[in-house]
């Protein structure tokens, strides 16, 4: 299908240009002005409207094998192209665990039939499975995930023998849940035997605190840097993390990379008294001054791609008392209209959430022909109305658990339309779901 996009103003490396758009055979064919003569099946008039790069979201949990009550690959994947990501990368942690290239490829089987987005999964490491976990292909897969502190599932890898080999002979991406196990373990006794049940969700951050993640962050970039290892650590929470990463590399020739998430930039501790173990997650939404040094390390290149860790659970899991209630919250339908919503209070430039949520990721991760509006790439893109408006309801929710921390607030832009490898998957609230999503390649 030829679709023909009129009059956009295209975000694109660091510049906005009013252009028009030919997408054919599902990539970028043609961008320029005054393409109005050229033939199409389908001709999108942008006026007024800003043409961007999909979202590429390298961290997500979509729950599929096993824990499909709350979530699975074909809900997720349509939440996440009505909200203008394109692309995600889905982690290990589901039922059973990814630790098997047949369990992995089990992933990409189903991805295929019911995926909406593009997508690619994460190969899990476990404490003994590292003959399976180096049969990975580089190519085709976008990392390694080692869970260097217990969260939702049980894939807490703590043999140091075991991380030392995998970053000793991983040729590939790594990439990081850090948060020290041995102090978080010693925080939940102590408020156990001090609160007993009745510990409230706003000590979460008391008890996976600053230096739990400190401590696992600077493990992690020691062992990257003994074996010079490529290291992607994943949702920095703290101001002192911050400091650990280099500002001055290029993104590409960084061997160590961070990444922050939409929630960690949009909540603090202040938000509990209203949302409790709704924004109940791991690491923890820390205090109002790691929350500020985020943003301070986001704009100033400390800290490299903003994700959403997406992570739904029913909402009667989450009503249980704080030690049964699961962390994560549902994200992926929203990230790009938060980050305008930042945009539109002044804290970040339009140009520069494309940066941190497209080209970075696209960079980052090596992927292939994707994260930029350019000619030959692949035409994985999201046309928004910034004088638009969307106001998160439970009706217009599209995740499977049915329920989102948002709802209530009305954010000040309108996603139109999605497309995805060239199909139109999303146009005005419909989805067309003639095409599936593809399986995104690297450039290794």
């Amino acid at each position: 299908m030829k679709i023909l996009i009129l009059n956009a103003h295209i975000v694109n490396e660091g510049q906005i240009i009013a252009q028009d758009l030919l997408i054919e055979g599902g990539r970028i064919a043609k961008i320029g002005k005054d393409l109005q003569s050229l033939p199409a099946d389908k001709v999108i008039d942008a006026q007024g409207k800003h043409l961007l790069p999909g979202v590429i979201d390298d961290q997500v949990h979509f729950r599929e094998p096993g824990l499909t009550h709350k979530a699975d690959l074909f809900t997720e994947s349509r939440a996440a192209v009505a909200g203008g990501v394109t692309t995600f990368m889905e982690m290990p942690n589901t039922v059973p665990n990814a630790l098997t290239q047949e369990l992995l490829a089990d992933k990409y089987a189903r991805a295929s039939q019911v995926s909406l987005g593009n997508y690619s999964f994460f190969m899990g490491v476990g404490n003994d499975n590292l003959e399976e976990v180096l049969k990975t292909n580089p190519q085709n897969v976008c990392g390694l995930k080692i869970f260097m502190g217990s969260s939702t599932g049980n894939m807490l890898v703590d043999n140091v023998g075991t991380l030392e080999a995998v970053f000793k002979n991983a040729d590939m991406l790594i990439a990081t849940h850090c948060e020290d196990e041995a102090t978080v373990r010693a925080n939940s006794q102590i408020y156990k035997e001090k609160f007993g049940d009745n510990v409230l969700p706003a000590q979460h951050p008391e008890i996976r605190n600053e230096e739990a993640c400190l401590l696992s962050s600077s493990m992690a970039i020691e062992l990257a840097k003994k074996h010079n290892t490529r290291l992607h650590i994943l949702h920095i929470t703290t101001g002192e993390e911050v400091l650990l990463f280099d500002n001055v590399t290029p993104l590409a020739q960084k061997r160590i990379t961070s990444e922050v998430c939409v929630h960690h930039l949009s909540f603090n501790t202040n938000d509990y008294t209203a949302l409790g173990n709704l924004i109940k997650c791991n690491p923890a939404i820390k205090g109002e001054a790691h929350q500020q040094a985020l943003w301070k390390g986001l704009l100033d290149n400390h800290l490299d791609i903003i994700a959403t860790d997406h992570a739904p659970h029913t909402w009667d899991e989450k009503q249980q008392i704080y030690w049964n209630a699961p962390s994560g919250l549902p994200l992926v339908q929203h990230p790009l209209l938060l980050m305008l919503m930042h945009t539109q209070a002044g804290k970040i430039s339009v140009e520069r959430v494309v940066e941190k949520m497209c080209h970075a990721p696209s960079i980052c991760f090596q992927i292939t022909e994707r994260g930029f509006i350019r000619e030959g790439y692949w035409a994985d893109l999201v046309l928004v109305d910034l004088a638009g408006k969307t106001e998160v309801t439970k009706e217009s929710l599209h995740y499977k658990c049915g329920w989102s921390p948002l709802e209530g607030q009305v954010l000040p832009a309108r996603i139109t339309h999605t497309i995805v490898s060239g199909h139109l998957a999303y146009e005005h609230g419909i989805f067309h779901e003639q095409k599936m999503g593809e399986r995104i390649t690297f450039t290794r």
